[in-house]
């Protein structure tokens, strides 16, 4: 999704973010039909765009472990 498109989503950071000043992380943006991704240090570049469904996915995904480095 071109950024233009994204100029009035509502990004938001982790709370867990704030080491190194917030920077080297990513934000997402809940719109109304899709969930939004993109790089913190680069706000006005690409964002990867999921459907709802995927993401919350994604998001149980890395609650339950599936993505940890020793599993």
């Amino acid at each position: 999704m071109p950024a233009h498109h994204l100029n009035a989503a509502v990004w938001k950071k982790s709370s867990r973010s704030n080491g190194n000043g917030g920077n080297n992380c990513v934000e997402v943006a809940v719109l109304d039909t899709a969930v939004a991704v993109r790089d913190s240090k680069n706000p006005s570049g690409p964002a990867l765009v999921f459907e709802p469904a995927r993401w919350n996915e994604f998001v149980n995904s890395v609650q339950n472990g599936e993505f940890d480095i020793n599993r």
